[in-house]
């Protein structure tokens, strides 16, 4: 089976800046290049690559598109663009990322914003109308119910463009909780069809993740899959911040045990692969 890991970062602190690292005393706080990573993507499957932006700069971006002309495996690049500046992210779309064919989609870091409706601002609404314009998916990276309920005005405002909750916005996994606000945005964002789901980043979704395991995980995967259905979810290993929780052949053997237990064989198929190529435009031949 051929499966796309639809969420992976690379940076290095001496190309760019990266605010969030600031400070940070954790193993993240490093270069981590994507060359660290081949022996456990190979051994855990995966075959296929989606680099998503680790900073708002050019300078991130040109590190991503970089990596993955110089890797095989890796077939796309999500991108920051400046969203408040729409005139310059109409250029930088016409003279550069149009035609760069591993430029996949574009994400703003909007849970390191103070304001968590900053995707509201008319700029940012006017590039995102851009993006639906030239049908560019857009990644959302919420930790907030008040993030969850800023993409459904999005939703409103900008119906044909296709976004993506990345980490399905941080279930709160750590709590527990069964049925709460989350529950209840994401069962509404499922009615729109343009809204998917990813399955990533939950081995440290919502914090207190000192011996999380996939029982605690599987709840949350499966009440997406119930409201998303098996065609609108895709999965992500988040690596390098998973490394925080498990090591990365460690963050896919809980994946796919989940997904083992939720899903047929097709769906899981689906769920691996080919929703990823939908929504992110991939060619995997």
């Amino acid at each position: 089976m051929k499966i796309v890991d639809t969420h992976l970062h690379v940076w290095n602190l001496r190309r760019a800046a990266y605010p969030w690292l600031e400070g940070d005393r954790s193993i993240l706080n490093r270069t981590w290049s994507i060359e660290e990573l081949e022996p456990a993507r190979a051994a855990s499957g995966v075959t296929h690559g989606v680099l998503v932006q680790a900073s708002g700069c050019m300078e991130d971006t040109e590190l991503m598109l970089e990596t993955a002309r110089n890797t095989p495996w890796v077939h796309g690049v999500v991108v920051w663009l400046p969203l408040t500046d729409t005139r310059r992210t109409a250029a930088l779309l016409e003279t550069q990322f149009l035609s760069e064919p591993y430029f996949k989609g574009i994400r703003h870091q909007i849970h390191d914003e103070p304001d968590p409706r900053w995707l509201l601002q008319p700029a940012v609404i006017d590039s995102l109308q851009l993006l639906a314009q030239h049908d560019i998916p857009y990644d959302l990276v919420g930790v907030l119910p008040a993030h969850l309920e800023t993409a459904l005005e999005v939703a409103s405002r900008v119906p044909t463009l296709r976004m993506v909750f990345d980490h399905l916005n941080q279930p709160p996994i750590s709590s527990g909780e069964q049925s709460g606000r989350w529950h209840y945005l994401m069962r509404e964002a499922a009615g729109h069809p343009n809204f998917y789901a990813k399955i990533s980043g939950l081995g440290t979704a919502s914090g207190n993740f000192e011996g999380r395991t996939a029982e605690h995980i599987l709840p949350y995967v499966e009440y997406v899959l119930t409201q998303f259905g098996a065609e609108r979810c895709c999965c992500g290993g988040d690596w390098p911040v998973s490394m925080l929780s498990d090591d990365y052949a460690g963050t896919w053997q809980t994946i796919r045990s989940i997904l083992a237990k939720l899903c047929t064989a097709a769906d899981q198929e689906k769920i691996l692969h080919d929703n990823a190529c939908r929504f992110y435009n991939l060619s995997t031949d």
